[in-house]
């Protein structure tokens, strides 16, 4: 049971952590009908009607609409993921699925990535229906299965097998945006309009089997080894997109720093740093290596995967760039490859988002980026629907927020989770 001393969103955060929904890749999950179940039962309890789909067995999917004062207006779709990345409880300070709650913060696998986004969503409306009001516009809620493992058995089916859930939809609202940075002591809301490609690679690397003992030269590890270390070294030069170079204007303008040196007018954003940096450049990162079976024996296959990101418009430049990295010798697989997005900061949805933070936290500036990631706003935009990351969160300076993504001793303020359902109730009212 959630703590009952708790504010409700927190609440049911907690209860969200405490339902282990790991994310193993490759099809491997511990699947997330008990979640959806969770979802489904807490939007039955406000009158609304939840419906599932569950495509692979567990893999589990929930929506349902809320309809609108003007149900002619484009509907809005708010959307999150109840999957999680894996946690290792031996590098946790606590378990990371009892959803502990220390020092004012809800900590647990998810409180920031992103069963917090959850609990607001379900708070935040549940704060509407139980006003007796209604939004201006339909709702469609949507708590997808397998974002974590690019959305292949979560919302890629979903947008291919149940297009009706959208129905007259045209935007959406999800994770990672709308969360505040300090920059040089000025606290700004950083508002996601664009998402890198994404490639997630696997190399392999052949040579011949034998004893340990041998002179060899045909080592698969030891070329794969190399091949890793080479992406793993590479430094990818800046390249700079219109969200890329808004959101440098716009730090400019809250710090007085120039534009002229990217890294450095990111390094003024403190625990925030690396994750603008990232924005800035493709990003290729080793993540597992997978060879051999035994102490003496020399493998004849060796791979390696990677995690590559990718600026819009340039994923078949770097593929090139990477095969001449490698060399010839090292065979490059797409597992997965999804686009990239990219939006004007401008539009009534935009500017309805804005407004929403300015009437919690006035005079505090809002300025678009460039997610380093992606999320499932990939997959809504091959049905033409048009994304933004908007889960509203005003942090303290000193927290390392983005750097708790798929992070040790992941946590979220209680009250940063209470800021976030008021603006998000606000902006579901109004826009």
């Amino acid at each position: 049971m959630s703590d009952t001393a708790l504010p409700e969103v927190a609440q049911i955060a907690q209860d969200l952590i405490r339902i282990d929904t790991s994310n193993y890749g490759g099809g491997k999950a511990n699947g997330e009908r008990e979640a959806a179940e969770y979802v489904g039962a807490f939007l039955s309890s406000l009158g609304l009607e939840p419906e599932y789909y569950e495509p692979i067995p567990r893999r589990t999917n929930v929506m349902a609409r809320i309809r609108g004062r003007n149900s002619e207006r484009p509907a809005l779709v708010v959307h999150g993921h109840l999957d999680v990345v894996p946690a290792v409880a031996e590098d946790w300070s606590v378990d990371p699925f009892e959803g502990v709650v220390r020092d004012g913060m809800l900590w647990g696998r998810g409180a920031v990535d992103m069963k917090n986004m959850d609990a607001m969503i379900l708070a935040a409306v549940a704060d509407m229906l139980r006003a007796g009001e209604q939004p201006e516009r339909d709702l469609i809620l949507v708590f997808f299965a397998d974002e974590e493992n690019g959305g292949v058995e979560g919302s890629a089916l979903v947008v291919r097998d149940r297009p009706e859930w959208f129905a007259g939809a045209t935007e959406a609202i999800s994770e990672v945006g709308g969360y505040s940075i300090t920059v040089d002591e000025h606290r700004a809301y950083l508002l996601q309009v664009g998402e890198k490609a994404l490639m997630w690679l696997r190399l392999v690397a052949k040579g011949r089997a034998g004893h340990g003992s041998r002179y060899h030269e045909e080592n698969a590890i030891t070329r794969l080894a190399e091949a890793v270390a080479s992406i793993g070294r590479t430094r990818w030069p800046i390249r700079l997109t219109p969200t890329t170079k808004a959101l440098l204007e716009g730090l400019s303008e809250l710090t007085g720093r120039s534009v002229d040196d990217p890294d450095a007018l990111a390094a003024a954003a403190g625990p925030a740093e690396a994750f603008l940096r990232s924005t800035f450049r493709t990003t290729a990162n080793p993540t597992v290596l997978e060879a051999g079976y035994k102490h003496n024996v020399i493998p004849e296959t060796a791979s390696a995967l990677i995690d590559v990101r990718v600026i819009p418009g340039t994923e078949d430049d770097v593929l090139a760039q990477l095969q001449e990295i490698v060399g010839d010798g090292i065979e490059i697989q797409t597992v997965v490859r999804d686009i990239g997005m990219e939006t004007p900061f401008a539009g009534d949805l935009v500017d309805a988002m804005v407004a929403a933070l300015g009437r919690h936290d006035p005079g505090v500036p809002v300025i678009p980026y460039l997610l380093g990631a992606g999320t499932d706003n990939k997959s809504l935009a091959s049905i033409g629907i048009t994304g933004y990351g908007f889960a509203p969160l005003r942090l303290p300076a000193d927290l390392d927020f983005t750097g708790m993504f798929h992070g040790v001793d992941e946590r979220v303020p209680v009250e940063s989770l209470e800021f976030g359902q008021r603006v998000l109730a606000d902006l579901l009212r109004t826009c």
